[in-house]
């Protein structure tokens, strides 16, 4: 594991920090890489999402969806702050915390909370998980006097799930420890009734916000939904730098669908899967000479280090796949793609078209 000074190797106008997965996908692809899951909605979750457009002419309130979330995550209300989207939140943190005087944020992961954060006036400093330790992270590499630190969990775009013990080492006094579980719904363990390794439920760590997203599972990106569990003293700072009505009415009514015993009990199956699924691309992509796949995926996506992956990129464009590029990850770099997990039936057309670009190599 490698740590930069905040001055150091890694230049952050060397990552283009503000692409995202969507801007890959275009007409006529198969999207590998937005991980956004690809299944009808359920009626429990259309309906009441249908029926809250009747009552628009009011304003948004909050008070059911958060109880609603509350309860899910066994909190008291004041510990929930609704978000429009998980990202929403990093630049509630980043806007909020401004006396912080040493953030850091651990990559590779998503590139949201640098972004947020470089845009608040924040100098970040970055600390980089290694390929060879498989993506894991080892608490001691964290500045003892890191006041604000940002980590997934699974981790964007790794895929790599890291032990709740870890990151529950980093939590301090004076220091607000930011987790992103936005994927954490997606993971799924033998005999484990809930989520593995989720920290949503820890009320006895010290300045520790766990945010999560509902828009990946249920295929709820364009409606931005999320939100940050915490102490009630720092979500009240997060409240007042949101904008007022901040979450609409339709996404409420999805919150407080997604918190319900059904929601829960469907997104247990759908991460059981998601496993199978998993696990069936990752033997396929490393039966393909020249692909490493990273780490021990835990969830939507992996990412996989391949030479020439950008020109490899595009000739599965040219075959109709579309893939995330790997070179705007600070950790990654240009040999790397993220892809995301679907049936295996999709996933083996697109691994046969993987091997056949990789074999017409010159």
């Amino acid at each position: 594991m490698w740590r930069a000074p905040p001055s150091g190797m890694l230049s952050p106008m060397s990552f283009d920090l503000d692409h995202h997965g969507d801007a890959e996908v275009g007409a006529g692809l198969i999207d590998l890489a937005v991980n956004v899951r690809h299944q009808p909605m359920p009626d429990w979750l259309s309906a009441p999402i249908t029926e809250s457009m009747a009552t628009l002419a009011a304003y948004p309130n909050a008070d059911s969806a958060t109880e609603a979330v509350a309860d899910r995550h066994e909190r008291d209300r004041e510990e929930v702050l609704l978000t429009a989207g998980a990202a929403q939140a990093f630049v509630l943190l980043a806007q909020a915390l401004k006396e912080k005087k040493r953030p850091v944020v651990v990559h590779p992961q998503f590139t949201e909370p640098e972004a947020a954060l470089r845009n608040a006036g924040h100098e970040v400093e970055r600390v980089i998980l290694r390929e060879e330790d498989g993506f894991r992270l080892d608490p001691a590499t964290i500045p003892d006097d890191a006041d604000l630190v940002f980590v997934g969990n699974p981790t964007n775009p790794t895929s790599v799930l890291h032990p709740a013990s870890d990151l529950a080492k980093l939590a301090r006094p004076g220091r607000v420890l930011v987790v992103d579980e936005a994927f954490a719904d997606t993971t799924w363990r033998a005999g484990h009734d809930g989520e593995p390794e989720s920290l949503a439920e820890r009320r006895d760590l010290p300045g520790l916000v766990v945010l999560r997203s509902l828009t990946k599972t249920w295929a709820l990106a364009g409606l931005r939904i999320g939100y940050a569990l915490g102490p009630a003293d720092l979500l009240r700072r997060l409240a007042a730098a949101q904008p007022l009505w901040a979450v609409s009415t339709p996404a409420l009514a999805a919150a407080r669908a997604c918190a319900s015993p059904v929601a829960i009990a469907a997104e247990r199956e759908i991460a059981a899967r998601l496993t199978v699924e998993r696990n069936h691309l990752v033997d396929r992509l490393r039966r393909v000479p020249s692909v490493t796949v990273a780490g021990d995926p835990a969830s939507a996506f992996v990412a996989v280090r391949l030479a020439e992956a950008d020109r490899i990129r595009a000739d599965l464009r040219k075959r109709g796949y579309a893939v995330r590029r790997g070179d705007t990850f600070p950790g990654l770099g240009p040999d790397w793609l993220r892809i995301a997990v679907r049936d295996t039936a999709t996933t083996d057309r697109f691994v046969q078209n993987l091997r056949e670009v990789i074999e017409e190599r010159p």
